[in-house]
């Protein structure tokens, strides 16, 4: 039986995926800002002489993914995963700065301030 009433699917569609749309533009943007205060915490770590591989703090963005994921029906597979890239780039970044990579501090002090 059709609906007449019903929304067009094709309507519904882009409507959804103009959300998702904005959904990603978020997650970008907590990405970006997410690599601005790994830079910050390299600077840190430069200044004080702190080794960039912290397992501990690794282990605990880790638990806290999987609590979050167990509370909401998530994956933890999939969280677990997607931290792991987060934390291997914040720690190629780390890496970088901490070396002193200059190219690469500009490139991440550039990150911070095209902030739109």
């Amino acid at each position: 039986m059709n609906d007449n009433h019903a929304p067009d699917p094709e309507v519904e569609l882009a409507r959804l995926r103009a959300e998702l749309d904005h959904v990603d533009g978020r997650l970008l943007d907590d990405v970006r800002d997410r690599l601005s205060i790994i830079a910050r915490i390299a600077d840190l770590k430069q200044r004080h002489a702190i080794p960039v591989l912290q397992p501990a703090r690794m282990q605990q963005v880790h638990e806290r993914a999987a609590d979050y994921a167990h509370r909401h029906g998530l994956s933890t597979e999939f969280l677990h995963d997607l931290y792991a890239l987060l934390i291997d780039e914040a720690c190629r970044v780390e890496d970088l700065l901490v070396d002193g990579d200059p190219p690469a501090r500009q490139r991440l002090a550039d990150v911070g301030e095209n902030r739109s």
